[in-house]
């Protein structure tokens, strides 16, 4: 692969993007391919560098490589192959094996817009695993790109955390604003279909909610013992993107509750119409009931019917039929009111 930063395809090995970080070389920053990758970590670490590889695990070579190449321990190959998709960021051996979601690259606020992001970070080697393309990692590749350099692999870990936290801050703004579009025609009177676009948006932020909610918890209990290579002020700065990431959680309740309440206000709105529509119904089928009386039976063509002779005979039944309709139109408006 000639470059790595630009693609979204993947190498042979199913590397989508490989990173050398080494404060000591000319390049602090460095793209590998995963031939470079292998060569780097077999030949061993050098001190104060790392590396961060980025798979497709679609590929069907990725996961044989990492397990040939990369060192990483089974605990990260049985996470792969449980196929648990809740958050959670726990030790295994050396290292830390993480389980995130994730929102896709394409993220058009479809509850199926959600994927996993698998990872293992360890004091030399970041490895992170997805199965679609997702936005964080996208995001954190092209600040690594435009010379962002973490001086560690928690570092590392700290800013997908913080650029995973700016991604639902944006996706929330991108609700609100729905929202707030959704209510102004609500006050304009202008339904349409405002309640499936509301039940759209609220299965979005209870996915992202339950999936993500998890998240906080689990890096505080994490940072209760962290790893002996883990420095403390990365301790310090992971705690400060778990204060962050629950601002953001906080702001996902809120908008549900927003959201809710709305859902509420059009269905008022919407059984209000239909009262209004079931009176209009019952008024005309009272009104109409006299007149339907009188002609059914008037219609039967029965010796004896009354008036049959009388010369005003036709505008005598009108007379009755208008008092008749008249009285029913005064009941019913009299118990609409």
């Amino acid at each position: 692969m000639n470059s790595i930063a630009g693609a979204y395809g993947s190498d042979e090995a199913g590397l989508i993007c490989g990173y050398l970080f080494d404060a000591a070389a000319p390049a602090p920053v460095r793209a590998v391919d995963s031939a470079q990758a292998a060569d780097w970590l077999a030949a061993g670490t050098p001190p104060g560098a790392y590396m961060w590889l980025h798979f497709n695990l679609s590929h069907a070579q990725a996961e044989r490589w990492l397990q040939r190449h990369a060192g990483l321990s089974d605990i990260f190959f049985e996470t792969l192959k449980e196929g648990l998709h809740s958050t959670r960021i726990e030790r295994a051996d050396d290292s830390l094996i993480a389980v995130i979601n994730d929102v896709h690259f394409e993220f058009s606020f479809e509850p199926s817009d959600i994927s996993t992001l698998w990872i293992s970070v360890g004091p030399r080697l970041v490895v992170t695993a997805r199965t679609q393309p997702l936005r964080s990692v996208d995001a954190l590749r092209t600040a690594v790109k435009a010379g962002d350099a973490p001086r560690s692999s928690t570092e590392l870990l700290e800013h997908l955390l913080r650029v995973q936290a700016d991604v639902l801050v944006r996706i929330v703004r991108g609700v609100t604003a729905r929202i707030d579009d959704i209510e102004d025609a609500l006050l304009a009177g202008r339904l349409d279909h405002k309640r499936a676009r509301l039940g759209m948006l609220r299965r979005v932020l209870v996915r992202l909610q339950r999936l993500l909610a998890p998240e906080p918890a689990a890096l505080f209990r994490l940072l209760q013992s962290p790893p002996a290579w883990m420095s403390e002020p990365d301790a310090q700065e992971l705690r400060g993107s778990t204060e962050e990431f629950s601002v953001v959680l906080r702001d996902m309740g809120a908008l549900q509750e927003r959201i809710k309440l709305l859902q509420e206000e059009i269905a008022d709105n919407v059984n209000e119409d239909n009262n209004r529509s079931l009176f209009v119904l019952t008024v005309v089928t009272v009104l109409a009931l006299p007149i339907n009386i009188l002609a059914g039976l008037f219609g039967m063509n029965v010796g004896g019917i009354p008036l049959a002779e009388h010369k005003h005979g036709f505008w005598i039944v009108v007379a009755i039929v208008m008092s008749f309709t008249a009285i029913a139109a005064w009941v019913a408006f009299r118990k609409k009111r």
